[in-house]
């Protein structure tokens, strides 16, 4: 039996193919008729309301270790010159800075072994710069091992959503679209404030002089998209 038998017979099939139909006339339309509506002559939507999607990629800028002492601080600067010229066109929107580390804490003395004591823990602050953009952020070891993040960007995340109300097209785009801003210098600054614990006893004695930091920097790239928001209940099926 062919399809058009089958057609004839199914009453679901029929339900079916009506429906598959119906979207593929409505939707094109929906999106034309707010499309054409806009008064904006580069064809981009006027104020309305918007779906809008993001996607995040990271472009690897720079990774090393360091062991940085107790009230000291190593600084790193960075260029994007150093990047290829793809990685250059994208919209960068950000630099992101992971940081791990271990307790460096050393317990001296004969009693040490059998009075033991605790380590203290240390702080490490990372601090994210780019032109008058920049964050700070503290981690610790806790007496043992840490990590934690930096991350300093300049877009506006607000709008991005499955509903976003009374911006055009345009004015989403400039939240959003980056080029050029994400390019020239960086600085990143790794600083650490180390603390000795406890050492009860008479003859123990801790000490520590600083914490051995490894670090991974990477830009925030941001691809986005742009819809006009369907609200699928105000469809008349």
């Amino acid at each position: 039996m062919g399809f058009v038998d089958d057609f004839k017979e199914d009453q679901t099939l029929q339900i079916q193919v009506v429906c598959v139909a119906f979207f593929l006339i409505v939707f094109p339309t929906y999106f034309f008729m707010k499309a054409a509506a806009t008064d904006d002559p580069s064809g981009m939507g006027g104020v309305g309301t918007y779906t809008v999607t993001a996607e995040f990629s990271y472009i690897d800028f720079d990774n090393g270790g360091e062991y940085i002492a107790d009230g000291d601080t190593l600084t790193i600067p960075l260029n994007t010159d150093s990047l290829n010229s793809d990685d250059m066109d994208k919209n960068i929107v950000g630099v992101l800075v992971t940081m791990t580390y271990e307790e460096d804490e050393q317990a001296q003395g004969l009693t040490c072994a059998v009075a033991g004591g605790q380590a203290a823990a240390d702080t490490i602050t990372g601090v994210a710069s780019h032109m008058n953009y920049s964050n700070t952020a503290d981690g610790q070891n806790q007496g043992g091992s840490g990590s934690h993040e930096v991350s300093t960007t300049w877009f506006n995340s607000s709008v991005i959503g499955d509903k976003i109300e009374g911006l055009s097209e345009s004015q989403i785009i400039d939240d959003l679209e980056k080029q050029g801003t994400g390019l020239g210098d960086y600085i990143i600054e790794i600083s650490v404030s180390a603390q000795a614990g406890n050492a009860p006893g008479p003859d123990c004695s801790r000490s520590d002089n600083g914490e051995d930091v490894s670090y991974t920097i990477q830009l925030v790239v941001l691809d986005y998209s742009i819809a006009p928001y369907v609200d699928l209940d105000d469809l008349d099926v």
